[in-house]
């Protein structure tokens, strides 16, 4: 298609708010932007954005219990004319992005994740009504077989989401759910993480809880499974119950410093 083309066809999308979200503007779409590479998950219009990220602050707890942000006040608008705050943050804090090099001797570090992987599919597996009577629970190859033949293969590229309802939980102390030697949260069994490695193309799995692991697990077994194969996980996320199991697209803002292990993420869906 010719420059001038798409150059109309976007102009005539902003032209008209309300066109840019029926069916007929992302049929549009897809006939403009397929031709330069948009994957099946873009090429559709969106009705809206629904955040996926937590909030978080010296109250939001990390894996260790340990708050992992602190912030020192440099500047204030007051005395100053702006604002500037010096932030010490743990890499794995809050909505973050565990890169393969947190597992692995060699893996690429957060900055080396291919920007293309950071685009992807959602699909979304609920295990919430079962979490709710075990806190314990592990998403299984039998809830991934559930969840494709209601909605079809898992997309190359996707992000695996395990909806387990602890998004809700951040700000009590359930969402640790430490008894005192252990926590409590649900989790992908290593099974599940092999299978999406095996039959799949999964490029991301991502859980709502604090951990790919869950809670009880002494040997981050996932984990060990899923970073060294150069795929990459989310933790935290939030929202899960807000988007559908299928058809929506995740924009993983995953930081970019140079040899990190992960980082906080602004995350978000298109629906």
């Amino acid at each position: 298609m010719c420059d001038a083309c798409i150059i109309n066809a976007v102009k005539d999308r902003m032209l008209s708010r309300r066109n840019f979200f029926t069916a007929a503007a992302g049929a549009g779409a897809a006939a403009a932007f397929s031709p330069l590479g948009g994957t099946p998950a873009l090429a559709h219009g969106h009705a809206k954005v629904e955040d996926l990220t937590h909030t978080y602050d010296a109250d939001f707890p990390t894996y260790f219990g340990a708050p992992g942000i602190s912030t020192e006040q440099n500047f204030n608008f007051a005395e100053n004319g702006f604002n500037l705050m010096t932030l010490t943050v743990n890499e794995h804090t809050g909505t973050h992005v565990d890169a393969p090099l947190h597992f692995s001797a060699d893996g690429a570090s957060v900055d080396e994740i291919a920007v293309g992987d950071l685009v992807a599919p959602l699909c979304v597996v609920d295990i919430a009504a079962r979490a709710a009577q075990d806190a314990d629970t592990m998403l299984t190859p039998d809830d991934l077989k559930a969840w494709i033949a209601a909605h079809g293969p898992i997309p190359d590229g996707a992000c695996v989401a395990l909806h387990s309802g602890w998004g809700s939980k951040t700000g009590t102390e359930a969402f640790r759910g430490f008894d005192g030697e252990k926590q409590h949260y649900p989790g992908f069994h290593i099974e599940a993480a092999q299978m999406l490695i095996e039959e799949t193309g999964a490029r991301s799995i991502a859980s709502d809880t604090l951990s790919l692991d869950h809670g009880p697990s002494a040997d981050f077994a996932t984990h060990y499974a899923w970073l060294p194969t150069g795929r990459f996980g989310i933790e935290c996320l939030a929202n899960l119950d807000k988007v559908p199991a299928s058809g929506a697209t995740i924009v993983i803002g995953a930081p970019k410093h140079r040899g990190g292990s992960g980082g906080p993420a602004r995350i978000f869906a298109l629906i």
